[in-house]
C-alpha cells in the first residue's frame, strides 16, 4: 500500500464548493426552464465535464495540493475512467427506468440533477467509511477483490430484461406508507391536494435512480479502492464520473443498441481489478504467487477492454445493418 497524501480541509471545502457551485448554475441557470436536452447541447456538456476532469487531475490538483506527484495523477485518471465505464451501463438502466415510468423529456434532466446530487452524498458516506475501514484492517481489500470478481462473472451471465419496481423494496414502502398521484405535474416531486401532500410519479422515478446508483456504487467504489486507498482521489474521481453522467445519458441513450458487448467488456474490467487485488504485494496470497501491478498498466488494461467492447458492439450494429439492407441471393 502506498503512502498517502495528506489533504488539508481547506483542499476538501475547496472542492466541495466549486462542485456545489457548478450544480447550482447548471439548475438555476442553464436548466432553469424545462425542455429536452438535444443531443448537440448533451455532447458539449459531456466534452466540458471530460475537459474539466482532467484538467484537474493533471493540472490543477498537482500546482495546489502539496504531495501530488505523478503517480497521484495516473490513480486519478485510471479511477475516473474505470467510474466513467462503470457508469456507462448506469446509464442505460435509467433509460429502462424513465422508458418504464414515460417519463417526459423535458423533466429527465430534473430527475438526473436530484438523483446525482443524492449519489454524491451516498457515495462520499460510502467513501469515508470504506476508506475508514480499509486504513483499520488492511485484509478488507482481498474480500472487495473476491467481490469484485464475483460480480463480475456476474456481470457476464446477467442482462437487463426490464425494469421490475414491485422488486424495488424502498419503492414499495414508499407506496404502501406515502399517497401518490397517477400523473406528472410538471417537474413537481410533490403536489398537495386537499390538505394532503401527495408524491408524484417524477418522485418515485427519483427514488428508483437513487437506489439503482446504490447498487452500482457497490461496484464501482471498491473498483477505484484497488488503484488507490487515498480518500481524496477516490472521492473526486468518483464526483467527476458522476457529473457527467447526468449529459452522458443524453448522449448515449438513443444509442443503446451499439454498445451490446459493453457489459462483456465491464464484466472483464471488473475481474481484473478483483484479480489486481488479490495479487497486491503485502498480501494473504504466498510470496512467489504476489504480482504488482501498477496504476499505469491498470489504465491501459481497462482502456484497451473498454476500447475493444466499443468497437466489436459498432462492428456487430454495422454488419447487422449491412445484411438488412442486402437482398438475399436468387
Amino acid at each position: 500500500m502506498t503512502d498517502a497524501i495528506t489533504v488539508a480541509p481547506g483542499y476538501w471545502a475547496g472542492f466541495l464548493a466549486c462542485i456545489l457551485f457548478f450544480l447550482a448554475l447548471d439548475l438555476g441557470v442553464f436548466h432553469k426552464r424545462a425542455h429536452v436536452v438535444q443531443f448537440k447541447e448533451a455532447l458539449s456538456w459531456t466534452c466540458l465535464w471530460v475537459v474539466l476532469s482532467l484538467a484537474f487531475g493533471l493540472f490543477l490538483a498537482p500546482h495546489l495540493i502539496p504531495g501530488w506527484e505523478r503517480r497521484e495523477t495516473v490513480e486519478f485518471v485510471t479511477g475516473y475512467v474505470i467510474e466513467l465505464s462503470l457508469s456507462l451501463d448506469n446509464v442505460f438502466v435509467i433509460a429502462l427506468i424513465f422508458s418504464y415510468f414515460r417519463v417526459p423529456g423535458p423533466y429527465q434532466h430534473r430527475v438526473l440533477f436530484w438523483g446525482i446530487l443524492g449519489a454524491l452524498i451516498m457515495r462520499g458516506v460510502m467513501i469515508a467509511a470504506g476508506a475508514a475501514f480499509i486504513k483499520r484492517f488492511s485484509w478488507a481489500l482481498y474480500l472487495l477483490g473476491a467481490f469484485l470478481i464475483f460480480t463480475g462473472i456476474k456481470m457476464l451471465f446477467s442482462g437487463h430484461d426490464g425494469v421490475h419496481p414491485q422488486k424495488n423494496l424502498a419503492l414499495r414502502l414508499v407506496r404502501k406508507f406515502l399517497p401518490t398521484t397517477t400523473d406528472f405535474h410538471g417537474q413537481k416531486f410533490a403536489i398537495r391536494e386537499q390538505g394532503h401532500l401527495l408524491l408524484t410519479p417524477l418522485a418515485l422515478v427519483l427514488l428508483m435512480v437513487e437506489t439503482t446508483d446504490l447498487i452500482f456504487a457497490l461496484d464501482s467504489i471498491p473498483a477505484v479502492f484497488a488503484i488507490t486507498t487515498q480518500p481524496f482521489i477516490v472521492f473526486t474521481s468518483n464526483v467527476f464520473a458522476i457529473l457527467g453522467l447526468r449529459s452522458l445519458y443524453f448522449v448515449l441513450a438513443g444509442a443503446i443498441s451499439y454498445f451490446r458487448y459493453l457489459k462483456v467488456g465491464l464484466s472483464f474490467v471488473l475481474v481484473f481489478i478483483g484479480v489486481k487485488m488479490l495479487l497486491a504485494p503485502s498480501g494473504p496470497t504466498p510470496h512467489w504467487f504476489q504480482v504488482h501491478i501498477g496504476s499505469g498498466v491498470s489504465l491501459l488494461v481497462v482502456g484497451g477492454i473498454i476500447a475493444v467492447a466499443m468497437v466489436l458492439s459498432v462492428a456487430a450494429k454495422w454488419r447487422e445493418k449491412h445484411t438488412r439492407r442486402t437482398p438475399p441471393e436468387s
